[in-house]
């Protein structure tokens, strides 16, 4: 798929659920139940035990139904790796200017995560597709992203950190571009459980407040 088509898909789903679970077979059970509920996007972090397996897996299973990610990704190397399993866009916790070098060497998506403005712009002027503001539940969710498109209303943002059904349609009416959602989405205590079906549901539930945020 290309780059710009895998951007667009992300931004249109508007919700990224970040798949943060004990194994690699509990990630992939959770992105196919959520992939049932309609989102067609993920990201699996690299603190997942066996994370490229988990890639390998999703990539062979859905081809470009799904649009892949990886999380987590701390520097190039992994970055490059994650490429190998078929992750199609990268998440970064913090601003590493070599793994944003290394997306944009083999035309892939980065969102570096950022936090101040400085480096918001930092990694924005650096090549970053989005920036993921993270953690921006601590600073005031919504109303710090609404602070932050005041002066900087051409980058794109995508929020982690304090996502979650009751202020998905705040942030994207602040002006985010997406947003990224982890435990509220998939949570341990679910997994432990076996209840796949709730993260369908909940899938659902995150796109519906999507489409009221853009009044669709």
């Amino acid at each position: 798929m290309h780059r710009d088509l895998i951007l667009r898909s992300i931004l249109d789903i508007g919700v990224v659920p970040v798949v943060r679970t004990s194994s690699a077979e509990s990630a992939v059970l959770a992105i196919e139940a959520v992939y049932r509920g309609g989102i067609r996007a993920a990201e699996i972090t690299m603190t997942v035990p066996g994370a490229i397996k988990a890639l390998e897996k999703l990539a062979d299973t859905f081809g470009d139904k799904l649009v892949l990610g990886a999380g987590t990704v701390l520097d190039p190397e992994t970055a490059r790796i994650c490429m190998l399993a078929g992750a199609q866009f990268f998440v970064t916790p913090a601003l590493n200017l070599k793994t944003i070098e290394m997306a944009k060497r083999y035309s892939k998506i980065i969102m570096p995560g950022a936090l101040t403005p400085t480096e918001i712009v930092a990694a924005w002027e650096a090549g970053a597709d989005c920036v993921k503001v993270f953690p921006c539940g601590a600073l005031g969710g919504a109303k710090y992203i609404k602070s932050l498109k005041a002066p900087l209303p051409h980058i794109e943002m995508v929020p982690t950190g304090g996502v979650s059904l009751a202020t998905t349609a705040d942030f994207l009416r602040a002006g985010a571009a997406a947003v990224a959602v982890g435990a509220e989405l998939i949570d341990a205590k679910t997994i432990s459980e076996g209840h796949y079906e709730v993260f369908e549901e909940r899938a659902r539930q995150f796109l519906a407040e999507v489409a009221k945020a853009r009044g669709n």
